[in-house]
């Protein structure tokens, strides 16, 4: 019996109907992503925490719907004080062709996500955040 589906806002605020993912297929693909952030983008792109006196990265990090590059203040009057700066997100989108499908998309500065490929699987989706510049964090 399928399960029930639910509503959620696109990119451009219409709404679609999406299956649900099972709590497995979401620990699944959490456990793929957190691999990813770890064998991939922090040696790639955060080898070392590299202190400096403006707002400096010390993670990258995911989490249900994007992933995140951490930061540090190190301005004097709120030094310490971290924050989170998206730089890319999948969403989850209809099951097709049997395989669980994700929009890419780009976080822009304006807080605008931007669809930057529709319908790719989670290996493609892994792929084009680590070869494609737009979507890398900049650290």
């Amino acid at each position: 019996m399928a399960k029930p589906k639910s509503k959620k806002p696109t990119s451009k605020k219409t709404w679609v109907w999406v299956k649900l993912l099972s709590t497995e297929a979401q620990a699944a693909i959490a456990a793929t992503c957190e691999s990813f952030i770890a064998e991939k983008l922090k040696p790639g792109f955060l080898p070392e925490i590299r202190t400096t006196e403006f707002n400096y990265p010390i993670d990258i990090r995911g989490r249900w719907r994007g992933s995140k590059l951490r930061y540090r203040s190190g301005f004097p009057h709120n030094a310490g004080e971290e924050f989170d700066a998206p730089f890319a997100r999948l969403d989850h989108i209809a099951e097709l062709h049997s395989e669980t499908r994700f929009d890419v998309m780009w976080h822009r500065h304006t807080g605008q996500r931007v669809l930057i490929h529709p319908a790719a699987t989670l290996d493609e989706a892994l792929e084009l955040i680590e070869t494609n510049p737009v979507l890398q964090p900049h650290t």
